[in-house]
Parts: C-alpha cells; sequence; structure tokens
C-alpha cells in the first residue's frame, strides 16, 4: 500500500488521482473515474470532488491501493 501525504484538511479525488500518478493530468480524471472502478473506504465512488481525508483508503483499479495521510 502506498502512503500519498497531504498539506491540506482534505484532497478531491481527481487531484488525489493526479498525485498517485494513475493519470497525468487533471483533465483525466473525467473520464477515468466514468472507466475505473475505484473504492473510498471499501465503497465504490466515481465523484471527481469526492473529498478525502486524512486515514481514508483508496483503491484504483490498475492502479494499487492507497492511504492518505496529512502531513
Amino acid at each position: 500500500m502506498k502512503t500519498i501525504s497531504i498539506q491540506t484538511e482534505y484532497i478531491a479525488l481527481g487531484q488525489f488521482l493526479k498525485l498517485a500518478d494513475c493519470i497525468a493530468t487533471g483533465g483525466q480524471a473525467k473520464s477515468f473515474l466514468q472507466e475505473t472502478e475505484i473504492t473510498v473506504n471499501g465503497a465504490p465512488e466515481n465523484r471527481r470532488g469526492r473529498k478525502l481525508y486524512a486515514g481514508d483508503l483508496v483503491r484504483v483499479a490498475g492502479c494499487g491501493d492507497f492511504r492518505v495521510e496529512r502531513n
């Protein structure tokens, strides 16, 4: 499991995908979310603006498992 560190209280799922190197640009987030199975804390998620907080577990099919951590 990889750890993604954030400096703020939360990060949007679209920004998170870029930070986790699952997508190259933020513009790819919408189509990526429609085509890829993503879960947040075990629940399916496809909203680009979903807020992720420290301690959240994110699984991205084909990209890996991640834990959000506040720096």
